[in-house]
């Protein structure tokens, strides 16, 4: 995948790997997610964040990856990491000491959550800009926030999977989380924000991503 004068590849997991800086780029983990609704009493099984883990070190080891650059809402809520399990804590702390670790600020966790890192409400990088939100007029921006996903149409099936999707411009990530949702790229939500002939698509599969053409794209 091209953008902005460099090359990354998609995994199919939502991760991004940016191989020239050995860089794995993630967004909107929002660990601890199931943690906060079951004290809102729903009563939901706190195995999410566990999950996120295991799938973020997998990742972390198949591609070598020296740095970790987390988009924001790593955290579902703003005290969510007092809420870690003892284990989830540990694996968190030993993926801290075996990468460089850099934390975005995002809407569901502003400040800083006391992990091993930086915490920074926004990364500048070799013309590149990691962010949580994402905008439209500042060049080289990879952002989260949306949990972008395509629904497509084809041979009178559909089928709708998380994807990343950027223009020459702006590229927003899929969510990582294992308990997150995700909102259709035809939506009003990315109303504005792309220059739609230059778009593409990019969604996951179990094993691989997969390119989408455009005009297969279908709203719900």
């Amino acid at each position: 995948m091209r953008f902005a004068g460099h090359t990354f590849e998609p995994l199919p997991s939502g991760g991004l790997y940016w191989h020239a800086r050995k860089t794995l780029l993630v967004a909107d983990l929002h660990f601890e997610k199931m943690a906060s609704f079951a004290r809102r009493g729903q009563m939901l099984p706190p195995y999410d964040t566990g999950m996120t883990l295991i799938r973020l070190e997998a990742d972390i080891a198949r591609m070598g990856a020296q740095r970790l650059v987390s988009l924001g809402d790593s955290f579902h809520r703003a005290d969510s990491a007092q809420l870690l399990l003892g284990a989830d804590r540990a694996r968190l702390d030993a993926i801290a000491r075996t990468v460089e670790c850099f934390w975005l600020s995002g809407n569901h966790d502003p400040e800083p959550q006391g992990i091993d890192g930086v915490s920074l409400e926004e990364l500048e990088m070799d013309g590149l800009v990691f962010t949580h939100h994402p905008s439209k007029g500042r060049p080289g921006m990879i952002a989260g926030h949306l949990h972008p996903a395509a629904r497509v149409a084809m041979a009178g099936r559909t089928q709708r999977k998380p994807c990343f999707v950027h223009d020459d411009r702006l590229m927003i990530l899929p969510a990582y989380g294992s308990s997150t949702g995700a909102i259709n790229i035809l939506s009003a939500a990315f109303e504005g924000l792309f220059d739609w002939p230059s778009v593409e698509v990019t969604m996951l599969g179990r094993d691989r991503t997969y390119p989408v053409p455009t005009k297969r794209l279908v709203v719900g």
